[in-house]
């Protein structure tokens, strides 16, 4: 399971490298934040306020 993770961050870089699609990495490190932030903060009291802002 944990190779399959690894396997498609290393074909996303791959392709990234191979057709210079640089500017989709930081799309990619907000939307990856973003997500950790929500599935984060789904129990917490901040809870509230983090979905406000959306």
């Amino acid at each position: 399971m944990a190779y399959s993770k690894i396997s498609i961050l290393k074909e996303l870089w791959a392709f990234l490298k191979v057709r210079k699609k640089w500017w989709l990495g930081p799309i990619l490190v907000v939307l990856l934040l973003l997500g950790f932030l929500i599935v984060f903060t789904e129990s917490s009291a901040l809870a509230p306020f983090i979905y406000a802002i959306f």
